[in-house]
């Protein structure tokens, strides 16, 4: 069963065609990578299915639900959370008020400075914010400022502040970027264990070690257009595949 549902997305920007006729059905429960050589269009796809962009045509539902047209708190609201190429976390503050700030705007729609006065409930959603941040292995570094953690743990707390959200889908732009190899492995395994709750992810990554630890299906975009679709043996052969990676450097 289909979760996030793409069909024939169109989007240019000028006269260059970034997506062009792009479909894609993303199954429930399952881990799904979107390859592609650099410029092929991962990004802006990405940026369609949260809200940044709007698709000149097609469709991109959710659930059941038109994605279209909405903001991105409203995306984030159905169940759709992001982690960002370069993590987006809030450098001045704690660790566990990096993970409540969410909490209170997936529950207001947006970040209110007066819901810090709602003691209560400020104290249950505190006791969760402790709870995922044990989940990523953070716990003992809750009060501390979140730019002094490393690039790895910033990772690791931005999965937090998304799950604090309870997604159903999470979408995952290049989530080792910059790591090294210790951090890159220790963000798989983190991985593994949401991606075992149930959460469907959808990864844009280039590092082909985390793709095939993790996906169960794979799509190839290539200048704007999906051109191989299958599990991942199947796509490490694939003639098409080779040929957009100039010859299968890459994989």
């Amino acid at each position: 069963m289909s979760i996030l549902s793409v069909k024939n997305v169109n989007k240019q920007f000028g006269g260059l065609k970034a997506l062009h006729e792009v479909n894609l059905e993303i199954e429930a429960g399952t881990v799904h990578a979107i390859i592609g050589p650099n410029g092929a269009g991962k990004s802006t796809l990405l940026n369609c299915f949260v809200g940044r962009l709007n698709p000149d045509t097609g469709s991109v539902n959710f659930d059941g639900v038109s994605l279209l047209g909405m903001l991105p708190h409203q995306i984030n609201q159905v169940g759709v959370s992001r982690v960002f190429q370069t993590p987006e976390i809030f450098g001045d503050l704690t660790l566990a008020e990096n993970v409540m700030i969410p909490a209170f705007a997936r529950r207001d729609g947006a970040f209110r400075i007066n819901a810090w006065r709602q003691v209560e409930d400020e104290q249950s959603i505190r006791e969760n914010a402790m709870h995922l941040l044990e989940d990523v292995g953070l716990a003992d570094s809750a009060d501390n400022v979140a730019n002094q953690l490393s690039r790895g743990d910033k990772r690791r707390l931005e999965l937090a502040m998304c799950l604090v959200q309870q997604p159903k889908l999470l979408l995952l732009d290049e989530p080792t970027a910059g790591m090294a190899r210790a951090d890159t492995n220790n963000t798989i395994d983190l991985l593994k264990k949401i991606a075992e709750r149930g959460i469907t992810m959808v990864i844009i990554e280039h590092d082909m070690h985390v793709v095939f630890s993790l996906a169960q299906k794979i799509s190839v975009l290539a200048q704007g257009t999906v051109i191989a679709e299958g599990l991942p043996n199947e796509i490490k052969g694939h003639p098409k595949v080779q040929e957009a990676y100039l010859g299968g450097a890459h994989l």
